[in-house]
């Protein structure tokens, strides 16, 4: 479980997050959702440790992670997916995935963790992760290194940026093995229908504030039919 009690975040005068308290079980995926500029993205660098809170504590298991850093933290195995995935010159995928799992692995096991996120392990697992790869591939090789890690809560922000209808299908299928085969805690930042819908709960923010934590088919129902509907169009 992780448990953010009275969280607050400012940058500067300006006040991004607003006395947050939520709680995250064990064995679902959650999705949060809500207005560009809402704070959705903000929230989950603070449970990863990228930003700090100016107010407010986050505890993992009963244990106060409030002021660990970013590798502290990825040694209690949480991970963070980012919108936009890093590349680097001269690394493989199999060197990424041997680096996210800290020991060395062969190219059969390597194989294993491409092929749960629908790419062809022959002909990337030697390639190296740098621009000659699409943003779909980028995304898909990310998120195969996290869940190499085995985590015990996985954090994926706005997964279906940027990238093309072929390559959202796919992870659409990650999705659903994340959340029918992986323990642990599964959030996901989104405005994707799609993904709402693999949903257990939704938690639906606005102006740095919880505006609203329900399941999926209380929240979505309010979603579509309001005015303030902030969902994009559906890879249809």
């Amino acid at each position: 479980m992780i448990k953010l009690e009275n969280v607050s975040f400012k940058k500067g005068n300006k006040s991004i997050l607003k006395n947050i308290n939520l709680e995250f079980m064990d064995n679902r995926l959650y999705a949060i959702t809500g207005p560009n500029g809402s704070g959705k993205s903000t929230l989950a660098k603070l449970i990863m440790g990228i930003e700090k809170p100016t107010e407010g504590k986050i505890y993992f298991n009963d244990i106060d992670i409030t002021n660990l850093s970013i590798n502290e933290r990825a040694k209690l195995k949480i991970s963070y997916a980012f919108q936009q995935p890093i590349t680097f010159k001269g690394i493989t995928i199999h060197d990424l995935l041997k680096i996210a799992i800290k020991k060395e692995i062969d190219k059969k096991e390597a194989c294993e963790y491409l092929s749960k996120v629908g790419l062809c392990a022959k002909e990337y697992i030697d390639r190296e992760i740098n621009n000659t790869l699409s943003g779909g591939e980028l995304k898909r090789v990310e998120i195969a290194s996290v869940i190499a890690t085995k985590p015990k809560i996985a954090i994926f922000d706005e997964p279906e940026a940027g990238i093309d209808l072929w390559s959202f299908q796919k992870l659409i299928n990650v999705f659903k093995y994340l959340k029918e085969d992986m323990c642990g805690i599964n959030i996901i930042i989104t405005h994707q229908e799609k993904i709402l819908n693999m949903a257990d709960e939704i938690i639906l923010m606005e102006t740095g504030k919880i505006i609203n934590v329900g399941k999926k088919d209380e929240i979505l129902n309010k979603l579509l039919h309001s005015e303030k509907c902030c969902m994009r169009g559906n890879y249809e």
